[in-house]
């Protein structure tokens, strides 16, 4: 039988705006690296290797970038717009590597709306601090209910 996941949108496309926003927060641990790179099957040494990374350019290991683009999924399927989003595309450029104990925050914030095709477009960014770690646009399509 289906279920009915009308209860579970946040935003109807009518309730969107250009310039809303919303944004979540984590805080990287080993396991969160671990765990990724067992997902991925990354497993760089940049990321899991302590005294390989030490001797490369970031002085140090570093979370995988697509680590905090992960992040803006976890805004767009349960904030903005939230449940029931689809994911069309996602551009990203990375700015600075996030190490472990540093806290992403992850923000979206709706740049156009296509009322003809259900289309969200939003400006992506994740950052440490006031450091930008990752800047891009995600498009994403909201399904009728």
């Amino acid at each position: 039988m289906p279920r009915d996941f009308s209860e579970v949108y946040l935003y109807n496309f009518e309730d969107l705006k250009v310039g809303q926003t919303a944004s979540v927060a984590r805080t990287v641990s080993e396991a969160d690296i671990l765990a990724f790179a067992g997902v991925s099957g990354d497993s760089n040494p940049v990321h899991v290797d302590e005294e390989f990374a030490a001797g490369t350019m970031f002085k140090g290991r570093i979370a995988h970038g697509m680590l905090s683009v992960s992040y803006i999924s976890t805004v767009l399927g349960t904030k903005l717009p939230g449940p029931g989003a689809i994911y069309l595309s996602q551009s990203v450029k990375f700015k600075a590597p996030v190490r472990i104990g540093d806290t992403v925050v992850a923000r979206a914030t709706i740049t156009n709306l296509e009322a003809d095709k259900r289309r969200v477009t939003l400006s992506t960014i994740c950052t440490v601090g006031d450091n930008e770690v990752t800047v891009g646009e995600a498009q994403i399509l909201l399904p009728k209910r």
